[in-house]
């Protein structure tokens, strides 16, 4: 039986009288790489806020659990150590940080500075541009660049699960391969991943399984391979 990693259990968000999540399952289990795609306003981004206690104020009802303990009275701040990591909407980089200061903070829960130097250059040698520009300010980076330097600060802690929320949004087709590119290769070294993604095509040719949301809702889920050829899917999210 497969381990499970993540488990949601009838999660209900409410901002004011705005549902954005309405009860909505969903579990990923350990070395899945799980998408969840939908358009924009879904309540993709607010079920992985939901899941790292990062809402802000709002009525929150049902479960969120990982590694079978309750998140629910989590700090969002502790989850890291616990080796859940994320990489936001928006990237989220210190941007009055160097590119490597910000590596470093993504491992601020190790004590291992030998294995922190290592990664460091194992991500280095993954995005050459960041080692180029390891003592440049993260803010001055391109979107790309940005894109790059959360995504290996999020490995910086040797996650069990990694969240990503929208990675391609606003990058360019090529960074975009490049990025897809590391989140593949991030899953075959066993890494955990829920992944949210607006390129539906991407995200179903990259993961395990796949749940489309729709209205806050659930209303799809599955192999994501037979979800690409999925007639429904197709039409509403591959334009075919």
């Amino acid at each position: 039986m497969s381990e499970n990693i993540l488990k949601i259990s009838g999660l209900k968000v409410a901002y004011g009288g705005i549902k954005a999540v309405k009860g909505i399952d969903l579990e990923v289990n350990r070395g899945e790489l799980v998408t969840l795609i939908g358009a924009n306003g879904a309540g993709k981004t607010t079920t992985l806020k939901a899941i790292t206690g990062t809402l802000p104020a709002c009525k929150v009802e049902g479960t969120v659990s990982y590694m079978g303990q309750s998140l629910a009275s989590a700090k969002s701040f502790r989850l890291v150590h616990d080796k859940l990591s994320m990489v936001p909407e928006g990237r989220g980089v210190f941007t009055r940080m160097t590119i490597h200061e910000n590596l470093l903070m993504g491992a601020y829960t190790r004590k291992d500075q030998a294995g922190i130097d290592a990664d460091i250059e194992k991500w280095y040698a993954v995005f050459p541009r960041l080692k180029e520009r390891s003592s440049q300010l993260a803010g001055t980076l391109s979107g790309g660049e940005q894109q790059m330097l959360a995504m290996a600060r999020a490995l910086m802690c040797h996650p069990t699960l990694l969240l990503l929320d929208e990675p391609s949004m606003g990058l360019s087709p090529i960074m975009v391969e490049k990025i897809f590119e590391v989140i593949r290769d991030v899953s075959a070294q066993g890494i955990t991943i829920l992944l949210v993604e607006q390129n539906a095509r991407l995200a179903l040719q990259a993961a395990t399984r796949a749940y489309v949301m729709e209205s806050g809702a659930i209303t799809m889920s599955g192999n994501a391979a037979d979800m690409l050829h999925d007639p429904r899917v197709q039409a509403a999210y591959l334009g075919e």
